[in-house]
């Protein structure tokens, strides 16, 4: 565990501080090298454990470039559901006994939630930045909010770790659990045990840009549909849920008592965002690839026409995901 002093908003640091640099392991890439799956760093032995998945494995998720997550802040702050604020700010108002709020971001990476949501509630906030690559933290909480929607005051402190076997007393304090993209890569246990510590704890779950496995592109090519189904069947691999987690999340939630609240989080990319949807493209074409080896001719020609049409301004993208607000149950008595 580490704390950090809470610092001006602003531009993603290129490089990571002092610490993080310390903290690497002989043998874990820099930050400069290759994302690789299984390249998150692990703990130190004597380290604070914090909340936990599962241990990193040669097919874990490879650790997100922050120039990836840099390029997609401002598309996914358009997507999130405002709608779901108000309902979100009314309980956290009748929590019992708080002086303020503690929030716990799960898989943090750069801190875009809470940059995203802290301005957006009232009252003195304390986020809990939960992630397993100390870059991405570092980058997280040079670049944290320092004020709420009120004027009060944000702090920060950051835990390295994978975000898992989550139980009721990890969450203990908490008045709230956010996480952004994180469902769809989750197994049903994974969400079960995350709807049982945040039902257990009593606390709010904020759970945004979630796949919907659903995209739409214009113009239209024949071969569209096929490099979809492809892509959310990559998405199901290992028995992650991919694009069936928000359903999964859904009954998970509500078979504890919480209510639950859906709203759709669409990315629509256009010319502005042209920077994003090419490198969304080569991620989504190259995992229906790997998921189907027989697409590679036929996808490579496809890459390449959309592609060219992103450069010359012609291509529009809708990707769409889901937002799901779980109001659990509060402990303490409060409704």
């Amino acid at each position: 565990m580490r704390k950090t002093a809470t610092k001006q908003s602003g531009k993603i640091p290129a490089q990571p501080g002092p610490w993080e640099v310390a903290s690497v392991k002989p043998g874990v890439p820099s930050d400069t090298e290759s994302v690789i799956p299984g390249a998150g760093p692990s703990a130190h032995p004597g380290e604070r454990p914090t909340v936990r998945l599962r241990d990193a494995g040669p097919d874990d998720a490879p650790r997100y470039a922050p120039e990836w997550l840099e390029l997609r802040e401002g598309p996914d702050a358009a997507a999130r559901a405002g709608d779901l604020i108000d309902p979100l700010r009314i309980r956290l108002a009748n929590l019992p006994g708080k002086a303020g709020l503690v929030i716990h971001d799960l898989g943090c990476g750069t801190g875009s939630m809470g940059r995203w949501l802290a301005p957006r509630l009232d009252g003195p906030q304390h986020w809990i930045l939960h992630d397993r690559d100390p870059y991405l933290l570092h980058f997280a909480a040079v670049a944290s909010p320092r004020s709420a929607a009120d004027g009060s005051r944000v702090t920060v402190e950051t835990r390295r770790g994978d975000v898992g076997l989550l139980t009721p007393d990890a969450l203990a304090g908490a008045s709230l659990v956010t996480a952004s993209a994180l469902l769809d890569v989750l197994t049903r246990e994974e969400i079960e045990t995350l709807a049982t510590a945040c039902t257990g704890a009593g606390c709010p779950a904020l759970l945004t840009l979630s796949v919907a496995g659903r995209v739409e592109l214009t113009p239209s090519d024949p071969l569209d549909d096929e490099i979809a189904d492809a892509f959310n069947a990559h998405q199901r691999r290992g028995g992650l849920l991919g694009p069936d987690a928000v359903t999964v999340a859904c009954e998970a939630f509500s078979e504890r008592g919480a209510t639950v609240r859906l709203h759709p989080s669409a990315w629509r990319l256009g010319p502005a965002e042209s920077a994003l949807t090419a490198q969304w493209l080569r991620g989504w074409v190259g995992a229906a690839v790997e998921e189907r080896p027989e697409l590679k001719e036929p996808a490579e020609r496809y890459l390449r026409d959309r592609l060219e049409a992103c450069r010359a301004g012609e291509l529009k993208v809708v990707v769409h995901h889901s937002d799901l607000l779980a109001l659990s149950r509060p402990t303490g008595g409060a409704s």
